[in-house]
């Protein structure tokens, strides 16, 4: 049995897809004005206002959990669609199913928002001018093909170091360590100067890369590449996927299709907030990295539509959740097309704005991710929950099962105004 603590911290730890920080808004400087309707002061005023919630739930090591080793998923189910679901029902209690039966849960005229981001094989493995091996996680542009990564072990690579990245049938790559960024502990590494932006630098990252998969995976195969990927998965930018989409199948989005539940599409980069553990204690003064967000005007169609109809939008994964709310956040409750930064932390007490029920994995003790899921349902019932699911063999973290909250089962104060 281990205890886990929002463990990682490790070079390549995309916990659960759903990473911390990056996957839940914290920017390096603190937040921006208007962007943090979660975070000290703001937690609990101003839109995403609920109620005051316990003072229980404003301490992080309230949500601890003991996760035996044994229920760490180390590969996923085959078919997508048959992992396991835990539907969350409107009273107490839950059913045990399967991803499959989230068709009958859904009905027609729903919508599912699904993050469409693209993993890249962030992962290089590199020797430097010693021998010495070091593992290089790239994570966000600099600008002019110099990229901030993680490495490991960090404190053997000093600026003017020169790395060299070798794979199978490729030539030797030359790279050059610029600088130690103080605000994450990592190296400021030159690529090719054209490799200005995630799509530009992708065609090197699949000569040379591997699937940076979190390090509680200790199964590696080469089928991650495909299947640590979403079927939908077109834009490429993050380092950890966003996990619960993984569980939809081309066959399950064909039925969903044909059962009249439509599909838009919303995209969140997992960056470097994801390697980046809670240990803020009072949460009222959480604090979370920014992440990149794009919502187009079709995006916000779609919902307008759903709602107009009288449909329920559906987040598939805490990024999806986070994308939808922080944008909204900064329109005054109201969803509206936006690209760049955002920052949201979402905890018990916050009123939701767009999203009404979620499909969601099961996630890291301690964690950001467990804090947004509590908002919805309650941290106590949660927890109860994790506890059933454990008991019932359910399979925790990236490649594990799946939890499904209906909308009927969402705290009246937390459900988006009519």
């Amino acid at each position: 049995m281990t205890s886990y603590s929002n463990a990682g911290g490790s070079l390549g730890d995309p916990r659960d897809g759903l990473g911390q920080g990056g996957a839940e808004g914290g920017s390096r400087d603190g937040a921006s004005p208007g962007q943090s309707a979660g975070s000290s002061a703001e937690a609990f005023a101003g839109p995403g206002a609920a109620s005051p919630p316990d003072p229980a739930d404003q301490r992080l090591s309230n949500y601890g959990f003991d996760l035996p080793d044994a229920a760490i998923a180390q590969r996923p189910v085959e078919p997508r669609h048959d992992a396991r679901l835990l539907m969350v029902q409107p009273q107490q209690g839950a059913q045990h199913r399967r991803v499959w039966d989230l068709a009958e849960a859904l009905q027609p005229g729903d919508l599912l928002v699904v993050n469409d981001t693209r993993v890249l094989q962030a992962r290089l493995a590199a020797r430097r001018a010693s021998g010495g091996a070091v593992e290089v996680l790239v994570l966000e542009p600099q600008g002019g093909g110099r990229w901030c990564c993680l490495a490991k072990p960090a404190k053997k690579l000093r600026p003017g170091d020169w790395l060299t990245v070798e794979a199978p049938g490729q030539q030797p790559l030359a790279l050059q360590v610029q600088a130690i960024d103080s605000a994450t502990g990592g190296r400021i590494v030159q690529f090719p100067a054209e490799c200005t932006d995630a799509a530009a630098l992708e065609p090197l990252l699949l000569r040379y890369g591997a699937i940076p998969l979190p390090p509680y995976i200790h199964q590696h195969n080469a089928s991650d590449s495909e299947r640590y990927q979403t079927r939908y998965a077109a834009q490429p930018g993050a380092v950890a996927a966003p996990t619960a989409g993984l569980h939809l199948s081309d066959e399950l989005l064909a039925e969903l299709e044909a059962r009249g539940v439509e599909l838009a599409r919303v995209t969140l980069h997992v960056g470097l907030g994801t390697f980046r553990p809670v240990e803020t204690e009072d949460l009222r003064q959480l604090q979370l990295h920014s992440e990149w967000v794009e919502v187009t005007p079709t995006l916000v169609a779609a919902v307008a539509a759903c709602r107009a109809r009288g449909g329920r939008v559906i987040a598939v994964g805490t990024t999806s959740v986070r994308s939808l709310e922080a944008v909204a956040a900064l329109h005054g409750g109201q969803l509206a097309p936006h690209r760049g930064p955002v920052n949201l932390v979402i905890q018990p007490g916050y009123r939701f704005a767009v999203v009404q029920g979620l499909l969601t994995n099961f996630h890291l003790p301690k964690s950001s991710l467990l804090l947004l899921v509590s908002a919805l349902i309650g941290r106590k019932r949660l927890l109860d929950l994790y506890g059933e699911a454990i008991s019932e063999g359910y399979r925790f973290f990236s490649y594990g099962d799946a939890m499904w909250i209906d909308p009927a089962a969402v705290l009246p104060s937390a459900r988006p105004p009519n």
